[in-house]
């Protein structure tokens, strides 16, 4: 007897591989998505600009950082609502706790985002013709919206993001972080004590879905070989000055170096 609908969906046409250069820009799920990469060795840049959640507001981060070159782009769309500053006309990230008369809300529509991130994508170009794009919807509700609202903010994002792979083809990925929370794990046990954050535990489902999805064999046995050497670099002794733990801590070292001989794009900071 099945107690859960399971969100069953295709693999890209292309791999992660260990260590990728990858950015992520995007609402605070992509803080949470990219921390977990940066721990995980991968040379992650996490909403250099800070959290972004529409999509134009995503196209100003990747205007600033269109001189570095990635691998690998993610972004995760949040919300289809921006602030327009009444004198300029312009969208802006951070209303910088102006007076809110300043400011006039609206949503963006399909197109306006599609092309938001099409324009993005042709940026990040620029330094790697080969980019690889992965595409996801939020899964974080905007109570503020009420949540019918909310939805349909969603829908616009869903909507965009579906537009955007057929456009880009086979070098664009929707991995459908919102449906797993929605259409699959659909129970408050896993959200955080606000209802609508996602927990720690569903993030860590759905890396794992991500990575069954998107990682290359390599990635995947990187992966396994860093693990326990990240464990033990975790460790807290209760006698730090112990000898034990000093030797312990040097054959650790030794651990992470020999693995950064074999992947030599690993960061290492010991």
């Amino acid at each position: 007897m099945e107690f859960r609908t399971i969100v069953h969906f295709p693999r890209p046409a292309f791999e992660l591989m260990p260590c990728e250069r990858i950015l992520f820009v995007g609402s605070c799920f992509a803080d949470s998505m990219g921390r977990r990469f940066q721990e995980e060795k991968f040379r992650a840049v996490v909403n250099p600009s800070g959290v972004m959640y529409n999509p134009v507001s995503i196209l100003h981060t990747v205007e600033k950082m269109e001189k570095h070159v990635f691998d690998t782009a993610v972004f995760t769309l949040g919300t289809n609502h921006v602030y327009v500053e009444r004198t300029t006309g312009e969208i802006v990230d951070n209303c910088r706790k102006r007076p809110q008369r300043l400011f006039e809300e609206r949503e963006l529509t399909v197109e306006e985002c599609t092309g938001a991130l099409h324009e993005s994508v042709l940026l990040l170009r620029k330094n790697n013709p080969g980019i690889k794009v992965i595409l996801t919807v939020s899964p974080i509700r905007y109570a503020k919206y009420g949540y019918h609202g909310s939805r349909l903010s969603k829908a616009v994002l869903l909507l965009a993001a579906d537009r955007l792979v057929k456009e880009l083809g086979e070098t664009a990925y929707y991995f459908p972080a919102y449906e797993i929370v929605n259409d699959e794990l659909r129970d408050y046990r896993f959200y955080k004590p606000d209802m609508l954050h996602p927990s720690d535990q569903t993030v860590d489902y759905i890396w794992e879905r991500l990575v069954e999805a998107c990682f290359s064999a390599e990635a995947k046995v990187f992966l396994e070989a860093w693990r326990p050497v990240k464990a033990a670099l975790g460790h807290r002794p209760f006698h730090p000055g112990a000898e034990a733990y000093r030797d312990f801590l040097e054959k650790t070292k030794e651990a992470a170096r020999t693995l950064k001989k074999k992947y030599p794009d690993m960061e290492l900071n010991l």
